[in-house]
């Protein structure tokens, strides 16, 4: 099974007076132009879920649509789970659940949780990974979904991919 981990793509920046519910802060429009671009190439490059699960968070809703209208249209489901302070437990459950039927599968979260899960479920809890905004990894798991099994075969940025 493959899951792809991405970091929500660039949002409006934290102001109180604008945005005083942090949860619907939103993408920027550049973010979401430069996001799309970086989504269709990382789409030619295998990103293809077959669902992805995002934090509720609109800026985490709006960078798994993007993704979605790049990847033929999968299923998005939101995750309390993938609210900041991610619940790995949680999300190894889901993901378990889902795996059955589907090979590919992504989370959409925030910075520092991708990061931690991602070393987490390579097994290098204290790796130092940076999931720049609209950041992407691909962990290979070709066994039973562990934490700690899984392969990082790709770590991407936006500069990396020409975005």
């Amino acid at each position: 099974m493959d899951l792809f981990i991405l970091r929500h793509a660039w949002a409006a920046d934290r102001d109180d007076a604008q945005w005083p519910d942090d949860r619907l802060r939103p993408l920027t429009e550049a973010g979401k132009r430069r996001f799309a671009k970086l989504a269709a190439k990382l789409v030619e490059n295998g990103l293809t879920p077959e669902v992805i699960a995002t934090s509720p968070l609109a800026r985490c809703v709006q960078t798994a649509q993007i993704l979605a209208g790049e990847a033929a249209k999968p299923e998005i489901v939101e995750l309390d789970a993938l609210k900041p302070d991610s619940d790995l437990a949680e999300l190894m459950r889901w993901t378990a659940g889902q795996a059955a039927s589907h090979e590919r599968l992504a989370w959409v979260g925030h910075s520092p949780d991708m990061e931690r899960l991602t070393g987490r479920l390579i097994g290098a809890s204290e790796a130092l990974i940076r999931f720049a905004k609209g950041g992407a990894a691909r962990i290979r798991f070709d066994g039973p979904l562990e934490v700690g099994a899984g392969e990082l075969r790709w770590l991407v940025t936006a500069a990396v991919m020409g975005c």
